[in-house]
């Protein structure tokens, strides 16, 4: 069975966008490699609309990219992308699939049947998994910045971690990696 993981950047009071929907607040730049480093594994990236739009940068030509980002284009293209919208009529990017609803029963069967781990982005996805206790890990990556509002990057729902790993980049950037305790992997 694969492993549900959300991965979100977070600012130091919690949210992934500040009251304006920005997130140019974020260290990214300083973590990509560690970052694509995690995704090279994954299999499936499960999309909100939003988070997808952002995303979808990465479907151009690799060699339109700095070279230092190549990679993670590379890895990004690979994995197979489900997107979850109502506004959305069909998928810009390649291996993409867009779905309508999030249907519970459909991400267990696909947490079974999957040979590799997957991915959840978009912190009210992210949520609507979480209350259907299919999350199995959270990648965190919190940044040295109070927005002072905006998304959080948790819904009101509670839920108990287990801190497996920690990293601190030059720039302050934390990465905590947390299992949700519960979980039945």
């Amino acid at each position: 069975m694969s492993k549900l993981i959300y991965i979100t950047n977070t600012s130091l009071d919690g949210y992934i966008e500040d009251e304006t929907g920005a997130f140019d607040w974020g260290n990214s730049d300083h973590v990509f490699e560690f970052i694509t480093e995690l995704l090279r594994p994954i299999g499936t990236h499960l999309y909100g609309r939003r988070l997808y739009d952002a995303m979808s940068y990465w479907d151009a030509p690799v060699e339109d990219y700095l070279p230092e980002e190549r990679d993670f284009a590379r890895v990004w293209q690979k994995a197979e992308k489900i997107v979850f919208s109502r506004t959305l009529t069909g998928a810009t990017s390649r291996n993409t699939r867009v779905e309508r609803d999030f249907d519970v029963e459909a991400i267990r069967k696909l947490k079974r049947v999957s040979k590799h781990d997957i991915i959840i982005g978009g912190a009210e996805l992210a949520g609507l998994a979480l209350e259907a206790d299919l999350v199995d890990e959270c990648h965190l990556f919190l940044n040295p910045v109070i927005v002072g509002g905006g998304k959080p990057a948790f819904r009101a729902v509670r839920r108990n971690l287990e801190l497996l790993q920690t990293r601190r980049f030059d720039t302050g950037v934390i990465h905590l990696h947390y299992r949700i305790r519960g979980s039945i992997l």
